[in-house]
């Protein structure tokens, strides 16, 4: 089979030349996050589990095919003119689905389902360049969820809603349809599939999705002036801004001050058939709470901002916690998957920024914020103090 890229992993204890994310991806990822400053549009419009609910449905659907494209890309880099027009194609799809999204439940579902099949099949036809047509044991399922999304678009209520979980399931068992396939024509068994699959970039792979992570704090951002909106800057509101923006910057520091170069780090040391698991594990359900988390907190900043000394209700207050707890949770995951510590304060900051919620609706919506931050730095704190001489990768014995 003809392929475009060296397939074959590289010896143990050589060191992997890296690569760096193209501007053309970064774009690409651009594209993607306004998938997730429309979900901020869809929840903020109601916030109530049931649009929790489905945002989440929505961000699990999409994230597993921005995972497939960053895989992509990672092994089929768009350095030719014909990669790079097809990848343009993805990125308009995915802006397709991002401008479906705040009616996909009322009466956009159709078009929302189109342009995420769109997605799908851009895909499969750019990943048959580095794996020809084993590139259908994934192609296939991923379509058939595609087609359960746009199904779903025609119905409504809970028929939606189960046809959108069965999309997830599918995508979910896309993985060993993929690792586990019938023995192929050339010979090759599925355990040289997991070879093929595992040979990917350590650097540009982790730097992808460090850039992702930070474009969509970058919205979390623009949330703080969307939440102020017109209203007089007042010292109490530059007060809240920058309590929000001190929230943002708290979980960066979280993930980019440690967890990348670990990640970096774990990846290398991963033999090739493994390899591929572990960015399964790691970047994409691990990933997914804090993506999610990101954008709960977003809505949150932008319906807090303009009645910072109004009592929030009970959904203001669990989104905006819920968010923080997300992230935290989701970050606590990755580094258990990864063998980075520490994993415990991570954990339990994650625990505290949701009961932040039961006080916050007896005080004014500034208090929330003000409470989130102390969560946060005190958590960065006390792992600054205590692990200061701790491995940055535990051994695999601490597991």
């Amino acid at each position: 089979m003809h392929t475009d890229t060296d397939t074959t992993p590289a010896p143990r204890g050589t060191e992997e030349p890296g690569r760096r994310v193209t501007t053309l991806e970064l774009f690409f990822d651009l594209v993607f996050v306004f998938t997730l400053t429309q979900l901020t549009v869809l929840l903020a419009h109601d916030l109530s589990f049931a649009t929790a609910g489905r945002v989440a449905l929505i961000l699990v659907v999409l994230f597993w095919m921005y995972g497939a494209y960053a895989y992509l890309t990672n092994q089929v880099p768009p350095d030719r003119p014909s990669r790079r027009l097809l990848l343009m194609l993805g990125m308009g799809a995915f802006l397709v689905c991002a401008l479906a999204i705040p009616r996909v439940f009322d009466d956009t579902g159709v078009v929302f389902g189109l342009g995420f099949l769109l997605v799908v099949i851009v895909h499969t036809a750019l990943y048959t360049r580095s794996h020809g047509w084993d590139s259908i044991w994934y192609g296939v399922p991923n379509a058939l969820a595609a087609l359960c999304v746009t199904t779903a678009g025609g119905t409504n209520g809970l028929v939606a809603d189960g046809l959108w979980l069965l999309a997830v399931a599918l995508q979910f068992v896309t993985p060993f349809v993929a690792e586990h396939g019938p023995g192929r024509r050339d010979g090759r068994s599925a355990a040289t599939l997991r070879v093929q699959l595992g040979t990917l970039n350590p650097a540009h792979f982790v730097e992808r999705h460090g850039l992702l992570l930070i474009i969509a704090f970058g919205e979390s951002v623009i949330s703080i002036g969307v939440g102020i909106g017109d209203l007089p800057l007042t010292p109490g509101l530059f007060g809240g801004a920058f309590l929000a923006l001190a929230l943002t910057t708290a979980l960066w520091w979280t993930y980019f001050v440690r967890d990348e170069e670990g990640a970096e780090t774990a990846f290398r040391a991963t033999p090739a058939p493994q390899r591929w698991r572990l960015a399964m594990n790691a970047y994409y359900y691990a990933f997914l709470p804090m993506l999610l988390g990101i954008v709960y907190l977003a809505t949150g900043v932008k319906k807090t901002l303009g009645h910072l000394t109004e009592h929030p209700h009970w959904g203001l207050a669990l989104t905006t916690a819920g968010g923080v707890s997300l992230f935290l949770a989701g970050d606590a995951a990755f580094r258990a998957t990864l063998n980075l510590r520490p994993v415990r304060y991570r954990a339990a900051a994650s625990f505290l920024a949701l009961l932040a919620a039961v006080p916050a609706v007896r005080f004014p919506a500034y208090a929330e914020l003000l409470l989130l931050v102390a969560v946060l730095t005190g958590m960065l704190a006390v792992e600054a103090r205590r692990c200061t001489t701790a491995p940055s990768v535990a051994e695999p014995a601490d597991a």
